[in-house]
Order: C-alpha cells, then structure tokens, then sequence
C-alpha cells in the first residue's frame, strides 16, 4: 500500500510539473509572429483566439514565389489551459485560383490557451523548409491560465468569462485534467497490482 501512495504521489507531481513547463513555454499573452525572413506574409490572422469561435489564419506567397512553383502547408495545434496540447493537425488549406493565398479555419474548444501554427514551404525541387525551424508561431486565446493565474480580455478573477458560453470557467474545468489524473491513477493501480 505504501509503494500505491509513493507511485500516485510522483505521478501527481509530475502532472503539476507539466502543467508548469506548459505554461513557461512563452510569455503569457504575447503572440508570436513570423518575422522578415521567411517567404510568406500574414494576409489575416484572428488574435486573439476564442473558445468555440472561428479562429482563421492566411498567408500569402510572393508572386516570384508563386512563379517558381512554391508551395505551403499549414499545421495547426490547440493547447489547453491544463496543460494538455493536441497532436499537430496539417490543414486542408483553401488556395487562392493564382495560387498564392492559403487560407484555413477551425474553431478552437473550449478552455483554450492558445493555438500553435507552422508553415512548410515546398520547393520547386521537392525540398521543403519550415517556419519557424522547430518551433511554432502562437495566437494566445482570449483566456488562458498561465503559473501566476488567468490572463486575457476575458479573463475573469479566477477563471474565464467568454461572451456566448454561458458559463465562467474556473481552473478545473477541462475535462481532459480529471481524465488524465483518472487515467494515471488507474494505471498506477493496475501496476502494482500486477507487481505485487
């Protein structure tokens, strides 16, 4: 029964630690845009982002790029106030007729804290390069919780208070954190159950 505790016990720091490295990813609030240096330009990109409300994002390549055949695919990802981020999502972009703009949407779930983007450029010799280089570019949600609390236009004490949802959200709204501690608590269980 004591090695039970001691295994529940680090899986619960672990979680928290995650939820804490999650958080100090970036600075709270502050998006991250691509620069001058990459082949694209932001046409449009809706910040910040809101729960269960279309979020959109083109991009636009130069005509030289275009001419060249040059080719853009765009990757998505939603990550949650606790923590948790969906696998990378490659989207199916609408192109413009000229074949310069890409354009998406999605609408991101509730509990947000904001969403990752990425662009990979395809070269006329099939080479590929991504921008950024192994990292993402990032729209903060209109809500997110961060170490030191709630921050954005819609953050409400301690919680959200999104226009349309009906319901302020408080730190443990997500149904995705009871199910990860559920899941963790019951393997952990099963384990020793196992072992022992």
């Amino acid at each position: 029964m004591m090695r039970v505790a001691t295994l529940l016990t680090v899986l619960c720091l672990l979680f928290s630690t995650t939820l804490g490295v999650q958080a100090g990813e970036s600075e709270g609030g502050e998006d991250v845009n691509p620069g001058d240096d990459v082949p694209f330009t932001v046409v449009e990109r809706t910040t910040p982002s809101q729960d269960s409300t279309p979020w959109s994002l083109s991009v636009a390549l130069s005509q030289d790029a275009v001419d060249n055949g040059t080719t853009l695919q765009i990757t998505t990802q939603i990550c949650l106030n606790s923590g948790v981020c969906d696998p990378p999502v490659n989207q199916e972009a609408v192109v413009s007729d000229d074949g310069s703009t890409y354009s998406m949407e999605l609408k991101p779930p509730s509990d947000h804290s904001y969403v990752n983007w990425r662009i990979k450029a395809t070269y006329p010799d099939e080479s590929t390069e991504s921008f950024p280089d192994g990292d993402w570019y990032k729209t903060w949600s209109s809500c997110y919780y961060q170490e030191d609390g709630y921050g954005g236009i819609h953050a409400d004490g301690d919680g959200c208070n999104i226009p349309g949802s009906g319901e302020s959200e408080g730190f443990l709204p997500s149904a995705s954190l009871m199910a990860g501690l559920a899941a963790m608590t019951g393997a952990a269980v099963v384990f020793i159950a196992r072992r022992g």
